[in-house]
């Protein structure tokens, strides 16, 4: 609590010196305002490991652990889905994964894969061989050249026409 204390005290007389030198400047115009000091966090010195500060009475705490449970819980990585116990964890997240890529991905691919041909485009390409065997067979044209009845065409007159140009 004490080095909270004693950062407190020294951002405010930061604070304040900044404010001064503020005031000092602000009379001049100059635009570039300077701060006293730097404050940083970070120290760069070696920590020695074997002393240590203590704020207020230590407490002591014994706790008493078997050895299966300082292994089972030596090397766990939480999957997120029980903080509690490391079995149910890793079965849970098994279950998830399965049912989310093989069932879902997986599944739906196959069915998509083979889902019947609604658009019948399957069936019209598979007629057109059926109708081009059957015609080579009989020995007719490929295509019939009376297909539409040629009453059923109505065709401008030479009239209508003009000086069109009529590609054939």
């Amino acid at each position: 609590m004490s080095g909270l204390v004693r950062i407190g005290s020294s951002l405010i007389r930061q604070q304040q010196q900044q404010q001064q030198w503020r005031l000092l400047i602000t009379p001049y115009n100059l635009t570039k305002t300077t701060t006293v000091g730097s404050l940083r966090f970070i120290t760069t010195s070696k920590r020695n490991k074997d002393t240590s500060t203590l704020v207020g009475e230590p407490t002591i705490t014994t706790t008493t652990t078997t050895t299966s449970q300082q292994q089972q819980s030596k090397n766990w990585v939480n999957w997120g889905f029980d903080i509690d116990s490391e079995q149910e964890d890793n079965t849970l997240m098994h279950l998830t994964f399965f049912f989310s890529v093989t069932l879902c991905i997986i599944t739906t691919g196959f069915v998509w894969a083979y889902l019947p041909d609604y658009r019948m485009l399957d069936w019209a390409q598979r007629e057109a061989f059926l109708q081009l065997r059957h015609r080579e067979v009989e020995g007719l044209p490929l295509i019939d050249p009376n297909l539409v009845p040629l009453g059923n065409i109505d065709l401008p007159s030479d009239e209508d026409l003009g000086n069109t140009e009529v590609i054939i």
